[in-house]
């Protein structure tokens, strides 16, 4: 053979060795694994969004799992996803969703409108009522057109459907009507960038790349969510390389991030607002009913001092249960620190020597910061006794109005003015111990009003009424710290506005 016939062969060689090796090559430029460090033990009521519960919680694993037809995206407040476009009437009672051709639930059926309408009738978390009491119809006009006649026009319907609530999150009907809801739990089936592998109780949530996923392949072949409930705990996993990112890492600890070589500290300003509430504060023979004492416990604790102590900061004060970045938030008077005041209003109301308040209920993922209160109400002489609580239970026991005296609590769903006073103030509500006549009658008018001056108008002074009557003792808006380590190239914090986790999953890389 001669060296130029032997070089040809080489080459042909050569050539048909690339063309064998290059999906090859493609596929192992998906990173093997990213693993998060949880906060929270994972409750499989997280897994399917008909329960979803007003916080902002089960989105951590909707984002991956499941897909809606539309949900806050990277740059935009509501990205067309399982619907690729949709229509309004001009008399905005009908609005019609064209479904996005090609996408797939991740058994491979594909996402119809039948799948849309049913998880619509099986919704059955949080403003479950108020949109079934507004919706007159869900129609199927094709398997790839859905249409909604509501029964009258309603501003909020888009943001209650597909943003504040679970209903929007699509899950296929055949699958789930041949296991049933507690089998559906079990192995849930969704559309969205990674499927179900595994969960075990308390440990973690083992997801793989589902291919077939619309919006782009994703970079990760596999995700793990791995429950450490303790805050130095994961912290020291991360440092070891055990996990990839954590979730909410707070005071010493977040300076001890800050300062470590490789490991990058990643701050992100939620919607999530916290606040003290009342639940008593509607019954005439509970000292709660008294406002000066309400008063007294928003005067007694120093939130700037809590913020730069747990956050390092990055928290904000807005005085409201509504994020500052919600539309048609109302800003109230700034939040004062006054200890002084507060034993005198605690005088007044009967209480010289001070009180015993019981029980002060909290989520345990933040019982740092309800420990932080509860000492500044000790200065002040309002005595109580902390019972933290799993957040799942906490948030069962607290929709089922089974806590008393004090209660510390959050939200960080996505929504508007609106949808916060929904689940929190009105009657009806997912949260609400109690209400005002005036404050829901208010309330219903703002929901059927079409000029948006006037609706702004009409929140702006709910959200003065609950200020002025002291219904809550807001805390802060949260700034969640989180950490990310050396391997990660693309962690999607802080990708989508206020969202508090990683996201969308599809956009997370590992370096090289």
């Amino acid at each position: 053979m001669t060296l130029r016939s032997l070089r040809t062969s080489v080459s042909i060689v050569a050539a048909a060795v690339l063309l064998l090796v290059a999906p090859v090559r493609e596929l192992s430029a998906q990173g093997d694994q990213v693993t998060w460090g949880v906060h929270v033990v994972l409750a499989p009521t997280w897994f399917d969004p008909a329960e979803s519960s007003g916080i902002i919680t089960p989105y951590m694993i909707y984002y991956a799992l499941h897909d809606a037809l539309a949900k806050p995206m990277p740059g935009q407040l509501l990205a067309p996803s399982l619907a690729e476009s949709w229509t309004v009437s001009k008399d905005s009672l009908t609005y019609e969703f064209v479904l996005r051709s090609g996408a797939r639930f991740h058994n491979g059926e594909p996402v119809t409108a039948e799948d849309v309408k049913f998880s619509f009738d099986r919704y059955r978390g949080a403003a479950a009522r108020t949109l079934k009491e507004r919706v007159a119809a869900v129609e199927i006009v094709d398997p790839a057109r859905v249409r909604f006649r509501l029964k009258q026009p309603w501003p909020d319907f888009l943001t209650f459907y597909t943003t504040a609530t679970g209903a929007g999150w699509i899950v296929p009907k055949k699958y789930v009507e041949k296991v049933g809801e507690d089998g559906f739990k079990k192995a849930p089936v969704g559309a969205g960038p990674y499927k179900f592998v595994s969960a075990t109780s308390g440990v973690d949530l083992v997801l793989e790349a589902f291919d077939q996923y619309w919006r782009k392949r994703p970079s990760v072949r596999r995700l793990v969510f791995k429950v450490i409930p303790d805050e130095s705990t994961r912290l020291a996993a991360l440092k070891r390389g055990e996990v990839d990112i954590v979730y909410s890492i707070r005071g010493a600890l977040a300076e001890e991030l800050r300062r470590t070589p490789g490991l990058q500290l990643k701050p992100t300003v939620l919607h999530g607002t916290f606040w003290v509430y009342f639940p008593e504060q509607w019954d005439t023979k509970s000292p709660w009913h008294n406002i000066k004492l309400r008063q007294a416990v928003s005067l007694a604790f120093d939130r700037n001092a809590i913020n730069q102590a747990e956050t390092l900061g990055f928290s904000r004060i807005p005085n409201s249960i509504v994020p500052d970045i919600f539309d048609f938030f109302w800003k109230p008077p700034a939040a004062q620190y006054d200890p002084a005041k507060a034993k005198r209003l605690l005088a007044e109301a009967g209480y010289p020597n001070g009180l015993d308040a019981g029980e002060y209920f909290c989520d345990v993922a933040y019982a740092n910061v309800a420990e932080a209160v509860q000492n500044y109400l000790q200065a002040v002489g309002i005595r109580t006794t902390l019972r933290p609580l799993e957040r799942a239970a906490f948030f069962s026991g607290y929709s089922e109005k089974k806590f008393k005296n004090l209660i510390q609590a959050a939200s960080g769903a996505f929504g508007n003015a609106a949808t916060r006073l929904e689940a929190f103030v009105a009657a009806g509500g997912a949260y609400v111990y109690g209400s005002y006549p005036d404050i829901d009658g208010l309330f219903r008018e703002q929901a059927a009003e079409l000029d948006r001056k006037r609706r702004e108008a009409i929140l702006n002074r709910i959200q003065q009424l609950v200020h002025e009557r002291t219904i809550y003792a807001p805390i802060w808006q949260l700034g969640f710290l989180n950490g990310v380590g050396p391997r990660v190239e693309e962690s999607s914090l802080g990708a989508i506005p206020g969202f508090a986790y990683s996201g969308p999953y599809e956009d997370v890389k590992l370096k090289n």
